[in-house]
């Protein structure tokens, strides 16, 4: 039963792997266009991406580890997956790989870690004094 429970905490970071991978996998030609909002809607994509996966990293990191060992080890993972996929990106047809997207997403992961330690660190200390 142990592996079923850890293949079911990963599947979220895997499924989010998979649809970055997916989305810089797109040709420049097939991807929309939003106006004057396009920028800040793709890079703000950037962010939310790598904000959600890095919140399922988190989670699906032992509970048994510290709250900031595992906030660390997500924002790393997070990182080296946007390091990949921008070198993966500079193979797709009119994309570019830039560590300017990279910084846009460990910003995006590390405020979500951030907030995710916070939530963990507190749902912790209010179980303990409920007790």
């Amino acid at each position: 039963m142990l592996p079923m429970r850890i293949a079911l905490r990963w599947a979220p970071a895997l499924m989010m792997m998979a649809l970055i991978f997916l989305a810089s996998s797109t040709p420049a030609s097939q991807l929309p266009y939003f106006g004057a909002l396009d920028l800040l809607v793709k890079k703000g994509g950037h962010a939310i991406g790598y904000a959600l996966l890095g919140m399922t990293y988190f989670f699906a990191l032992p509970a048994r580890l510290s709250i900031p060992y595992r906030a660390v080890t997500a924002l790393l993972m997070a990182v080296l997956f946007s390091l990949s996929d921008e070198f993966h990106q500079s193979f797709v047809e009119g994309r570019t790989s830039t560590l300017r997207d990279v910084l846009i997403d460990t910003v995006g992961a590390g405020l979500a870690l951030f907030a995710a330690a916070l939530y963990s660190s507190a749902s912790k200390s209010s179980s303990k004094s409920a007790s």
